[in-house]
């Protein structure tokens, strides 16, 4: 099948950006603005971010992409000794190539249901560490790594996050939030967490624009100012920062005029509904109960190379010699007629 009529579900940054950014983009080609962040659209962002979160006193930072925030945010909120906890099966441990030991700082694995961590994991790990007569021979756990929505589409409710901030509260540790599909976490119905919850729950967090509408970029938020003294330079240590910074601020301040940034993942989840509905009536098989924007579906290795020919699903994980899980990804960009011709490839 050509380029123009093969269908592509692999993943939810295929697009460019949202139609307002663009356009928002167009309209101040033009003008001259300061670098590195310093700008009037980047502070007006800061400003539109703050009022959402409700955190008026939150430092709002703009970074290009997801791997470069969390080696950056983890790097600088670890001290040289420490490690972060993160699931097994969590970005930082899995996809994003070593970046957080390439910065010095050990990831500790711990298993996930679902995707997901438990505050009781969370807090055998710590007493396992200070338990032990060789903790001072071992890297000590620093912080808590989350994704919201997790790599498996999963949520965590406020329920869960207020239990995991709780033993991180105790245990001297920091939470930190990776929000990469933030957007498609909000817009799900089954999700009771809202912008506010995390900045009262978390250390640290970011809002994804990569994979939510944006060119690129991703908004960190640490709602009290100051918790990461001289971030600015840090980030620039670390090549993430940038020149054009007023390119994320110009985004960020669209995507957080009128609510975009709280609508523009609806298309996303309705869209993933209409066809976990039309999978479960052909009897596929879900390797996960993602609620969100992410489908993964069991194949044998044939059917999945069969369909691989007219739509680009992304590849999981093998199971077995015989099966495959895919995945099957839809954004803010996903045409219906896209989705009426996967379901009736499906």
């Amino acid at each position: 099948m050509n380029r123009k009529n093969r269908l592509y579900f692999s993943s939810d940054y295929m697009a460019g950006a949202h139609p307002a950014i663009l356009a928002r983009l167009t309209e101040m080609n033009m003008v001259h603005s300061a670098g590195y962040g310093t700008d009037t659209f980047s502070e007006a962002a800061r400003a539109k971010i703050r009022a959402a979160c409700n955190a008026p006193e939150a430092d709002v930072y703009f970074l290009v992409g997801g791997t470069q925030t969390n080696a950056v945010m983890i790097g600088t909120m670890l001290r040289p000794y420490q490690g972060v906890i993160a699931a097994e099966s969590g970005h930082v441990s899995v996809h994003e190539a070593g970046a957080i030991e390439f910065g010095g700082h050990k990831v500790l694995t711990l298993p996930q249901k679902d995707g997901k961590l438990t505050a009781a994991a969370i807090r055998s790990c710590l007493d396992s560490y200070w338990a032990d007569a060789n903790h001072e021979h071992m890297v000590m756990p620093g912080m808590v790594y989350l994704s919201q929505p997790t790599e498996f589409g999963t949520l965590y409710s406020l329920a869960e996050l207020r239990e995991i901030r709780e033993v991180c509260r105790t245990g001297g540790i920091s939470l930190y939030v990776d929000g990469a599909r933030l957007a498609y976490a909000l817009a799900c119905p089954e999700n009771d967490v809202t912008l506010p919850d995390l900045a009262a729950l978390c250390d640290a967090f970011y809002i994804g624009g990569t994979k939510c509408g944006a060119l690129f970029g991703e908004a960190v938020v640490i709602p009290k100012h100051d918790f990461i003294p001289h971030l600015f330079t840090m980030i620039k240590q670390n090549g993430a920062l940038l020149a054009k910074g007023f390119v994320a601020g110009i985004q960020f301040e669209t995507l957080f005029t009128d609510d975009l940034y709280g609508k523009i993942g609806r298309n996303a989840i309705d869209a993933a509904d209409r066809i976990r509905r039309a999978l479960a009536e052909k009897g596929y098989s879900f390797a996960f109960p993602s609620p969100t924007n992410q489908i993964f579906i069991t194949l044998t290795k044939e059917r999945a190379a069969a369909l691989s020919e007219a739509v680009e699903m992304g590849f999981w994980e093998n199971v077995g010699d015989s099966h495959v899980i895919m995945r099957i990804a839809t954004s803010w960009a996903t045409q219906a007629d896209d989705v009426d011709r996967l379901i009736e490839m499906l």
